[in-house]
């Protein structure tokens, strides 16, 4: 028999990087316990929004630990879908050095970026407290399809790699619970934003259609 040569990857730091967020949102429960009950069942039912939304939005230590964790597995989990869609073969392991850490690093500097953008346009329209409002209800829905987004990540790294299957269903899942709570909050917003729909669909233009688009491109060059 012939020897066959077998490249076996390395999953250390990816095992480190589910256990790190595994760990931040067991922080965040034993720290925030009811207020992590109600966020569990955001996308059946609205309380978390109501009782979170006057107080503390952006800036609590609870939704400060769900954003790292967002971020850890959104950048991981754009990672393996790349890893899944790419033709086998063309994902070396010498990628990894580089390229989670640049998929980190770019969604911290558009999220930084756009959050900045948005506090500064509420900032000189003087409606400061609706646009906090507007960041703090979208990104609840977000870090909430990072739930989504961890246990795709554990099956496509420890279950089924490169599972086309596991990343089209991570993927209809993700829409659907952010779908959910822009419904929400078009339903509740919707006197303002028929008053300001030119900036409405400019700002849905260049901060939400405009990224999915650049990615979408990307994933199939």
């Amino acid at each position: 028999m012939e020897p066959v040569i077998r490249n076996i990857e390395s999953l250390d730091w990816v095992t480190f990087l589910l256990v790190a967020s595994l760990g931040i949102l067991v922080l965040a429960k034993k720290s925030f316990y009811n207020r992590f009950l109600n966020f569990i069942i955001l996308p059946f039912n609205n309380k978390y929004i109501f009782m979170y939304n006057k107080k503390e939005k952006l800036f609590h230590w609870f939704q400060l630990f769900l954003t790292v964790f967002q971020l850890i597995n959104l950048s991981l989990f754009i990672y393996l879908v790349t890893k899944a869609l790419l033709p086998q073969g063309e994902f070396t392991e010498l990628d990894q050095l580089y390229f989670y850490p640049l998929i980190l690093a770019c969604l911290i500097l558009f999220a930084v970026g756009k959050v900045a953008i948005q506090l500064t346009n509420g900032f000189i329209f003087n409606n400061n407290k609706l646009i906090t409002e507007f960041i703090y209800k979208k990104l609840s829905y977000l870090n909430y399809s990072a739930l989504i987004m961890f246990f795709a990540n554990i099956i496509l790294t420890y279950v089924t790699p490169n599972s086309k299957p596991v990343v089209y269903l991570a993927l209809l899942l993700i829409l659907v619970v952010n779908f959910i709570g822009w419904i929400l909050l078009l339903r509740n917003h919707q006197k303002f934003l028929a008053n300001n729909i030119f900036y409405f669909i400019l700002y849905l233009c260049a901060l939400e259609i405009a990224p999915f688009i650049l990615i979408g491109t990307y994933l199939n060059k």
